[in-house]
């Protein structure tokens, strides 16, 4: 039995974090983020140095991957096999890192997704570059720890001889922390390490002089030279990246994009299938077919178009809905002094610089060490070939090697290691020639030591060194940017006819919120009768558009809907239509008071408010050009009892009418409602009384004798014209329009202005509906309270009122 008092009682919380603490710490420093120095990630150190320990280099023969996978999991990384094979593989992957830092025989996977062979079948060696990182290593540059099991070192970061984080860039993900560091130029990053190191206060927009901007292995466009600069000056921002993109014209007044780069890590198969599927699903109208017709020679995508289609609004729909172009988001996160930290690129250029400072001072420590002893040496030859005869007297008299070096110290003063070389010299060094030999060495050496001690004593030849080493390596790798800049992101203006067929449908919308678009085939077979509709719920407009076409849908509460016509669900004459619940999220007792088709969202074109509490508001129409239609958006700003009873769409020279329930009509101009934003209240229309209130507006141009018609809740329906009111202005009283009674006085639930032989239909509490069209009434003075239509005492009084909504074209051609 174990002694309980090896256990620990701690709570599970304390435990837990503790325990979460050391992992996160782990993945930090030692899994998913780059040492700012080197640019590497440990997996990824550790197959370079297992590769170079194991000379299995560029300039000799491949060797099997599985190999190397091996060592470094048995030496350095004890980790599933899988991971240290991936991130080789993406080493060699041209499509994901700027310079491979490993060739790779074999499948290595491909820009489709495509996985790699498995690592028995590939070869892989260090690629040229690569030796650049590990250059010097043998030379004290770096300090190296002991391996997980203490049997052997492995170097703690690279010397890494060109700025290896920025040139093939990182991405990665631990606890807390992400990384997404682009590649660039290796010319254009050297330059900027030579101007950081020349200059080092310089700002960002020295640098970007010539470090333009991320080079993405696979090209393409970058737009937005201000999201690059932000990045670079905080560590995080955006960019858009798309393909670079050729519009072909082919016989037949045809034409055909062609894709010949993609944005960077975009899977081509992915979004080429996506183009398809847009075609198949005909959300883009114009594709005749999409090919992929890449193959050794290099990428290229072909989407065929039909005969006049719009190619250049279609090219700009692929850009905005497919992975054609991109964001790509730089968060510039590396390992420094242990720590990860968010850095600025002038933060990851003096990490190099310093990185660069430390390796070549100790590199330059340890060439002037060696130099020292051979120089020690040679010096010790040099008099040993002096006083040959005496020193083979003294040897051939010695007993042994030790012995020979005692007596060869003792007697001429040579030092240990000079005494060492001595007794291990050949014969065939016993030449004059070879004394000249050592001679011109000792010169040499001589020359080397001063060289090497003006570096360690001077800062300025210090970074002279650095510079010489890095412009060698851009003159040996460097090859043209192939990402362009440009300065601007472009506004992607899509015409509605890329994306909609083109057709004439029928759009009816029920006051209860029910919404459907039918074909005139469906509408012509059922000769327009047979609408299907719930009990107690009638139409609010029933207007003929093009699918191009979009409609603003209003509700009681003051908000509203901006639907494509195309987006409105595609239903049967003889069927209920769809609920608007199932596009947007409605209050219970909110419905439709009204629809207002839409061609374009023209300057000079407004919509008049109407409210409950005798307000009025105007706004410009294209505020109201929603991209977004899942959501209800506020139309005007209601008072908490307050109702939108009405809108109408104006060109900003019509008349306006609004009438009260107690009998008041008020006629004025538009133009005295000044035009207001979008969440605005808007001004007081009427001057209402307690316990009054606006039954509806009405908005009319220059008709001939329009006719005003009220309904009373007692069921009389009475018809004026309009010449028997007089224009006023806004917020007034008004004209009385009905008599006032003292017994059962009428008050007004409907109020419309009608021309010809429009109908309006009314409810009554005992749920009967009725109808009449008032241009068969005879018309009447202000002064009276019109004709019965029905008895309120035996059917109940008029509750709901509402003119019936004809066929009508919303758009004549002429006029569009």
């Amino acid at each position: 039995m174990q002694n309980p008092e090896t256990f620990l009682d701690l709570p599970l919380e304390e435990v837990i974090g503790d325990r979460f603490g050391r992992y996160s710490k782990y993945i930090i420093q030692d899994r998913a983020l780059p040492d700012a120095r080197d640019g590497l990630k440990p997996v990824q150190r550790r197959i370079l140095y297992a590769m170079y320990e194991d000379r299995n280099t560029h300039d000799k023969n491949f060797r099997k991957a599985a190999k190397t996978v091996g060592t470094v999991i048995g030496n350095y990384h004890p980790h599933g096999d899988t991971s240290v094979y991936d991130a080789m593989v993406r080493l060699s992957q041209d499509w994901k890192v700027r310079n491979v830092l490993v060739q790779m025989h074999g499948n290595n996977g491909s820009i489709d997704g495509d996985p790699p062979a498995a690592m028995r079948y590939t070869e892989a060696r260090l690629s040229s570059i690569a030796s650049e990182l590990l250059r010097d290593i043998d030379k004290e540059t770096v300090d190296f720890i002991p391996n997980f099991d203490d049997t052997i070192t492995e170097p703690v970061v690279l010397p890494a001889k060109f700025p290896n984080l920025l040139v093939n860039g990182s991405t990665g993900i631990s606890a807390g922390y992400a990384t997404d560091i682009p590649p660039h130029n290796l010319s254009e990053v050297i330059d900027a390490v030579i101007m950081k190191i020349d200059k080092p206060a310089a700002r960002v927009e020295d640098v970007m002089k010539v470090l333009k901007g991320p080079d993405f292995p696979t090209g393409g466009i970058i737009q937005g030279v201000d999201g690059i600069k932000k990045a670079y000056e905080t560590g995080k921002g955006k960019i858009v990246v798309r393909g670079k993109t050729a519009i072909e014209n082919l016989r037949g007044n045809r034409q055909q994009i062609v894709i010949d780069e993609i944005p960077y890590d975009v899977n081509k198969s992915n979004m080429v299938k996506k183009i398809d599927e847009l075609r198949i699903d005909r959300k883009v109208e114009g594709i005749a077919e999409v090919r992929d017709e890449t193959d050794r020679s290099g990428l290229r995508i072909v989407i065929e178009l039909k005969k006049d289609a719009n190619s250049k609004g279609i090219l700009h729909y692929l850009y905005k809905n497919t992975d054609l172009q991109v964001v790509y988001h730089l968060n510039m996160v590396a390992i420094q002094d242990k720590t990860p930290k968010l850095l600025s690129l002038p933060q990851i250029l003096d990490a190099y610089i310093a990185h660069q400072k430390e390796v070549v001072t100790r590199q330059t420590t340890y060439d002037l060490t060696k130099a020292r002893e051979r120089s020690h040496i040679v010096e010790g030859l040099i008099k040993a070939i002096s006083i040959l005869d005496e020193l083979i007297a003294t040897i051939r008299a010695s007993k042994n090697k030790q012995d020979a070096k005692r007596r060869i110290i003792d007697k001429y003063d040579f030092s240990e290691q000079q005494a060492e070389a001595i007794v291990m010299l050949q014969l065939y060094r016993l030449t004059n020639t070879d004394v000249s030999a050592l001679r011109q060495e000792a010169d040499e050496l001589k020359k080397r030591i001063n060289e090497l001690e003006a570096i360690l004593g001077s800062e300025k030849k210090l970074y002279q060194k650095i510079k010489k080493e890095l412009r060698q390596i851009k003159k040996t790798y460097s090859d043209k940017r192939r990402t362009a800049i440009e300065n601007q992101i472009e506004e992607l203006m899509i015409n509605i006819d890329v994306t909609v067929a083109s057709e004439d449908v029928l759009v009816s919308i029920t006051k209860e919120g029910y919404v459907k678009r039918t074909s005139l085939r469906s509408y012509a077979a059922s000769n327009g009768e047979d609408l299907a509709m719930k009990d107690d719920d009638h139409l609010v407009r029933l207007i003929e558009l093009n699918t191009t076409d979009k409609v603003l849908l209003f509700t009681n509460k003051g908000k509203y809907l901006c639907i494509p016509v195309h987006e409105l669900p595609d239903i049967r004459w003889k069927d209920i239509g769809q609920h608007i619940s199932n596009i947007a999220a409605i209050e219970k007792d909110e419905f439709i008071i009204q629809c207002i088709p839409v061609r374009q969202f023209k300057d000079e074109n407004y919509l008049l408010f109407f409210t409950k509490e005798g307000m009025i508001k105007r706004s410009e129409l294209k505020l109201y050009d929603a991209q977004r239609y899942s959501k209800t958006l506020i139309a005007i700003n209601l008072k908490e009892d307050d109702e939108l009873v009405n809108v109408f769409h104006t060109t900003g020279h019509s008349d306006v009418f609004i009438a009260s329930n107690k009998g008041y009509g008020l006629w004025f101009h538009e133009s005295e409602v000044s035009v207001v934003g979008q969440r605005a209240r808007g001004v007081k229309a009427i001057q209402l009384k307690e316990n009054e209130y606006a039954v509806n507006g009405q908005v009319f141009d220059d008709l001939a004798e329009p006719s005003l018609v009220v309904m009373t809740q007692r069921g009389a329906c009475k018809r004026m014209r309009l010449s028997e009111f007089t224009m006023s202005s806004r917020a007034k009283r008004g004209s009385m329009m009905l008599r006032e009674l003292k017994n059962k006085p009428h008050r007004i639930t409907g109020f419309f202005i009608l021309n010809d032989n429009e109908t309006v239909c009314f409810q009554t509490k005992a749920d009967e509906i009725h109808s009449v069209t008032p241009i068969k009434l005879p018309a009447s003075d202000r002064y009276s309270n019109g004709s019965f239509i029905i008895d309120s005492d035996n059917h109940g009084e008029v509750f709901n009122v509402w003119k019936k909504a004809a066929y009508e074209k919303a758009f004549e051609q002429s006029t569009e």
